[in-house]
């Protein structure tokens, strides 16, 4: 009979063993790969005038991303123009003014938003030119709303309740390009 020792060793170097079998796969990752998920934000509140607070809320990770990419979800597309913040929206860090529109595109799987480009051509082939993907720091608060935050904005726009989308963020690697 071996002592509990030897069988130790050898149940750590089956493990070891085991683990360099799957080693390679896990090399075949893509570097930056965010575990195959991405960012995504919801509906947060509707506001005056046709407004909407779309933002991350507690499901989202801006960090290494949220939901699997293999996921069909409509992206979050914005166009700036430039419009002012109306009555009844205080822009600060935390829930900006995007100074635009939101809108939802149909739902696609992250894995076909292969690039920033990509996914800012889903938008305008939606919605027409001046759309693009829509991004965390999209926010703006402060005189003349010269300053970015992040986590939420608020935009003119419609879109559904109760849905996740893809959200584009500049400085994370979790968009489903990453």
């Amino acid at each position: 009979m071996r002592s509990v020792k030897t069988a130790l060793a050898l149940g750590v170097a089956a493990l070891a063993a085991a683990g360099s079998i799957v080693t390679p796969a896990a090399a075949a990752t893509p570097s930056g790969d965010a575990n195959g998920k991405a960012m995504t934000w919801t509906l947060l509140a509707d506001g005056p005038s046709g407004t909407v607070q779309v933002g991350g809320g507690p499901l989202s990770n801006p960090y290494q991303g949220d939901t699997a990419t293999t996921t069909a979800l409509p992206v979050l597309c914005l166009r700036v123009d430039g419009s002012p913040a109306p009555a009844g929206i205080t822009p600060g860090f935390y829930a900006g003014w995007a100074r635009g529109a939101v809108a939802a595109t149909n739902p696609i799987r992250g894995t076909r938003l292969t690039s920033r480009a990509v996914a800012d051509g889903v938008c305008a082939n939606n919605f027409g030119s001046g759309w693009r993907m829509a991004e965390f720091h999209d926010g703006r608060y402060g005189p003349n709303l010269e300053s970015s935050g992040g986590w939420s904005y608020w935009a003119y726009g419609d879109v559904p309740a109760g849905t996740r989308f893809w959200t584009a963020i500049n400085d994370q690697p979790a968009n489903p390009w990453n």
